[in-house]
């Protein structure tokens, strides 16, 4: 059981913050580089979800699964994926609005360039992101971060079930409430340590992504 919530934690999580990247990266940059009527609005819609309380994000997305809900035929309610799709919502915004803060100053730097290459904006894209790659790395991780501690939004839509639902977090809540504090200190030192080492993963591949560039720049 112990293996199975550490497992299973990672797996919604890991595809949540997957997820909020592969879609939150490219829309942050986009909002940097493109000059469109209601990019401010966005922005700044962005930035207050940051916020976002996830009992909120629980419970709208238990109206729209559950039965009498417009997307209850698609039975998600009480499932792993439905876990995935409310970290992806707290995640997202996360990823946007820091991505597009480290973007937009990439792209006042070397846009002029790209455009003079040849470069439209959309094909800048993937060249600014590998630019501020930095910037997108800590984006995710802040992503990442969001979703490995998330206990309201997945409690709502997972039901906690022994066995098929049961996170790390909420299974934490549940035998805190039980007065079973060894195993829920056993899986908060796990917690911590994947906490600990995503962080210092992080922190090892900036110096090196660092040193490779000065060398390059040498």
């Amino acid at each position: 059981m112990f293996l199975y919530i550490v497992a299973l934690s990672l797996a919604v999580s890991l595809s949540a913050s997957v997820a909020a990247a592969g879609i939150g990266l490219p829309l942050g940059a986009a909002l940097a580089m493109f000059e469109f009527r209601g990019r401010s609005l966005l922005v700044l819609i962005a930035n207050a979800l940051l916020g976002l309380p996830p009992v909120v994000v629980g419970l709208a997305l238990y109206l729209l699964l559950s039965r009498s809900g417009p997307l209850g035929s698609m039975g998600m309610l009480f499932t792993p994926a439905a876990m995935a799709v409310a970290q992806f919502l707290l995640a997202l915004p996360i990823v946007v609005a820091l991505s597009h803060r480290t973007m937009m100053g990439i792209w006042q730097t070397y846009g002029d360039q790209l455009r003079i290459d040849g470069t439209g904006r959309l094909q800048a894209i993937p060249h600014v992101l590998s630019i501020g790659r930095l910037g997108a790395m800590t984006a995710s991780l802040a992503g990442f971060g969001r979703t490995i501690s998330e206990v309201g939004a997945i409690l709502i839509v997972g039901g906690n079930i022994a066995g098929y639902t049961r996170t790390m977090t909420t299974a934490i809540t549940l035998e805190t409430s039980e007065g079973n504090f060894a195993f829920s200190l056993a899986l908060g030192a796990v917690l911590i340590s994947i906490s600990v080492l995503v962080s210092a993963s992080a922190f090892g591949i900036e110096t090196w992504l660092r040193r490779a560039s000065s060398k390059e720049a040498a």
